[in-house]
C-alpha cells in the first residue's frame, strides 16, 4: 500500500527543467517504490479525471474503453490504492485521485505550454506581428482572435493600431503594419486579400432634423438630392466608387460633398447639417453621435471586411494568424 508519503513523492517527480519537458512524447514519470507512469497513464488518468466516463474518455484518447480501463487498473496497481470509484452508474475520484490529479495538472500544463513554444519556434512563429485594424468592428475581429493566437503562439508579440481610411494601405507598404482588417473592395497589384471576414448591411446618416430622420428605411436612389460626405488622402477611386457611390442605381449623380481625413469626422458634419453619409449598420455602437439618425438603406450595398497583407509578406507569422483569425470568426457574420 503506497503512503500518502510516497504519493507526494510521485506529484514531486513531475516538476522538471526545460530540457526534460521536451521528451515528454516518450516521458515516464518515477515515483517512490514504483517502476514509472508511462505518458499513456499520465493522459488517459487526466482525461478520465475531467470527463468521469470510461466511454468519453476511449473517444477521445482514441482508444477502446477496454483499454482505458486496463491502464487505469493497471496504475491503479502500482500505485496501490484505487484512483476511481465506478459502478454501474458513476465514475469519481477518490480522494487518492484527486489529489493526484490536482498535482498532476500543473506539470501537465508546464508540459503543454514547453511543446507548444517548441513547435511555435520550430515554425518560425517567434518575433513580433503588428497588425492595422480601419474600423471598431475589425478591432473586434482581431482582439477575440489574439487571445487565441497568443496561446498557441506565446513568444509571438502581437500589437494592433488603427489605420485611417485616408491612407489605406500606406502603413502596409511602408512595413509600419504586416497584416491588416479592413474594407473591401480591394484592388492593388502589391497586396494580396484573403477571403470575406466580416459582411454588415449599409445605413446611410443624417441629421436628426433632417425630413429623411423619420423614415424606416431609405433608398440610394434619395441621395439625388442630398450632399455624400465621403473620405479623402490617397484612397483609390474603384474603393470610393463602392462605399461612396456617384452614382444611384439608375445612373442618376450623386452630389460629391467634404471629403473628410478621419471617418470619425463624418458623423459630426452630418450632425451639423453638411450633408449625409454611408456606413455599416453595425458600426452605429461604435460611433453613434447626438444628433445623427442612422436608416437602413434598402438597396444591396453590404460592407465587406477582409485580411490584407503585401504580396511578398506572407510569413509564417502571418500565415499563422490568419489561420487563427478564420477559426474563430463565427461563420454567421461572414
Amino acid at each position: 500500500m503506497r503512503t500518502a508519503e510516497d504519493l507526494t513523492s510521485f506529484a514531486t517527480a513531475v516538476t522538471w527543467n526545460n530540457s526534460d519537458l521536451l521528451k515528454y512524447r516518450s516521458v515516464r514519470l518515477s515515483y517512490r517504490g514504483a517502476e514509472s507512469m508511462e505518458r499513456q497513464e499520465l493522459e488517459a488518468f487526466l482525461a478520465l479525471a475531467e470527463e468521469l466516463h470510461f466511454g468519453r474518455t476511449a473517444h477521445r484518447l482514441g482508444l477502446s474503453a477496454g483499454r482505458i480501463s486496463q491502464v487505469i487498473k493497471a496504475l491503479e496497481r502500482r500505485v496501490g490504492v484505487p484512483l476511481f470509484e465506478r459502478n454501474n452508474r458513476r465514475v469519481a475520484l477518490t480522494p487518492v485521485g484527486e489529489r493526484l490529479r490536482d498535482d498532476l495538472l500543473p506539470a501537465r500544463r508546464i508540459i503543454d505550454e514547453a511543446l507548444a513554444r517548441a513547435v511555435a519556434a520550430g515554425r518560425g512563429i517567434t518575433g513580433s506581428l503588428r497588425i492595422g485594424y480601419s474600423s471598431s468592428m475589425a478591432a473586434n475581429l482581431l482582439l477575440n482572435t489574439m487571445e487565441t493566437f497568443r496561446t498557441s503562439h506565446p513568444d509571438c508579440d502581437v500589437t494592433i493600431q488603427e489605420i485611417q481610411l485616408s491612407d489605406p494601405y500606406g502603413p502596409l507598404r511602408s512595413e509600419q503594419v504586416h497584416l491588416q482588417i479592413t474594407e473591401l473592395p480591394v484592388d492593388e497589384p502589391d497586396l494580396d486579400s484573403g477571403p470575406v471576414l466580416y459582411t454588415s448591411p449599409r445605413a446611410l446618416l443624417v441629421s436628426s432634423s433632417h425630413p429623411m430622420a423619420r423614415r424606416e428605411t431609405v433608398s440610394l436612389e434619395d441621395l439625388t438630392h442630398e450632399t455624400l460626405l465621403t473620405i479623402g488622402g490617397t484612397v483609390p477611386q474603384h474603393w470610393l466608387d463602392y462605399n461612396f457611390p456617384r452614382r444611384t442605381p439608375s445612373g442618376r449623380p450623386i452630389p460629391q460633398g467634404h471629403a473628410a481625413i478621419s471617418w470619425q469626422e463624418i458623423p459630426f458634419l452630418v450632425a451639423a447639417g453638411q450633408g449625409v453619409s454611408l456606413a455599416c449598420t453595425e458600426a452605429e455602437p461604435h460611433y453613434s453621435t447626438p444628433g445623427v439618425t442612422w436608416i437602413p438603406v434598402q438597396e444591396s450595398l453590404p460592407c465587406h471586411f477582409a485580411a490584407i497583407w503585401p504580396r511578398h509578406g506572407m510569413t509564417t507569422r502571418v500565415r499563422a494568424f490568419l489561420e487563427t483569425l478564420h477559426k474563430t470568426t463565427p461563420a454567421g457574420r461572414r
